[in-house]
């Protein structure tokens, strides 16, 4: 169940969501995915991969910018306000990734030290559908 409003519009708070558990034990998560991933043992969190491991990620400007070229996306219109870590370049490690709200000036994401990069190991899974609210049931992209 989303509880937040940090990945309005693709998400609503209140809203239930199906997550895929099982693929990740076979192929990585890509960047794009929605995922659900647990930051402490009682708090669970959903945001969107920005970047991959390997990858370096920079704000600037309001920009995301991963390995150097502008991100072109659909998800998070706005301008960033608050750059937080990622105001200087980060560069991933092997296992971990990056993740923003789709809301960003209204999230708590990888930009700030209570939730920093995201270690594989901490994602539970995709999310694939949502199935409530009845009049909003569909995939999740």
């Amino acid at each position: 169940r989303v509880s937040g409003i940090s990945m309005e519009n693709t998400l609503q708070n209140g809203d239930f969501l199906m997550v895929d558990r099982l693929s990740y034990r076979f192929k990585d998560p890509e960047q794009f995915d929605v995922i659900v991933f647990q930051q402490d043992t009682d708090v669970y969190y959903v945001k969107r991969i920005i970047a991959l491991p390997g990858q370096t990620v920079q704000i600037v400007n309001g920009q995301i910018i991963v390995d150097g070229v502008v991100l072109t996306e659909e998800y998070g219109a706005e301008e960033i306000i608050d750059p937080g870590s990622a105001s200087d370049e980060i560069t991933l490690k092997d296992d971990e990734y990056f993740v923003l709200g789709d809301n960003r000036n209204k999230s708590t994401d990888s930009r700030f030290v209570t939730v920093g990069m995201i270690k594989k190991e901490r994602i539970i899974g995709k999310v694939f559908m949502r199935v409530y609210p009845m009049n909003t049931i569909g995939r999740i992209e």
